[in-house]
């Protein structure tokens, strides 16, 4: 929440400054300042897709918490973020073989999501993350 404050903080002192630039008589400062707007409109994208994939993240957990089909909290490495490179890799390989028994489950899906990020592949755990999204929304 605390960041989208601050973008929209950002966005009104900037967009304020680019439509300056623009109602200038100056083609550098009309470039500038069509710039300086198209910044902060990718800004308010970013911030739009990744709330609207913790939000479905957030309302799948709680629909597999409620029927008790969590996977287990793993045990975390010394530095308590990571698990163990070898049990990562073993949950990895389970969740794995669930998503090739079921492709078109979402909660395999969300189970793998889950381990490559206790992995630490947060860029894969994303994509199997909306890939979950996706086949949530085609059930439904």
């Amino acid at each position: 929440m605390a960041v989208v404050v601050i973008l929209a903080f950002y966005l009104t002192l900037v967009g304020q400054r680019a439509i300056l630039s623009l109602q200038s008589g100056d083609a550098l400062a009309k470039l500038l300042g069509t710039v300086v707007l198209a910044a902060p409109l990718v800004g308010v994208w970013f911030v739009w897709r990744e709330t609207r994939l913790d939000r479905a993240t957030q309302r799948m957990a709680g629909e597999l918490e409620a029927v008790d089909a969590l996977p287990p909290g793993e045990p975390r490495g010394e530095d308590g973020r990571q698990l163990d490179p070898e049990r990562a890799d073993m949950v990895f390989h389970a969740r794995r073989m669930e998503v090739d028994a079921a492709p078109d489950d979402w909660r395999a899906w969300y189970r793998l999501a889950l381990a490559y990020d206790d992995a630490g592949d947060r860029s894969r755990s994303r994509a199997a993350m909306r890939h979950a999204i996706v086949l949530r929304a085609r059930t439904r």
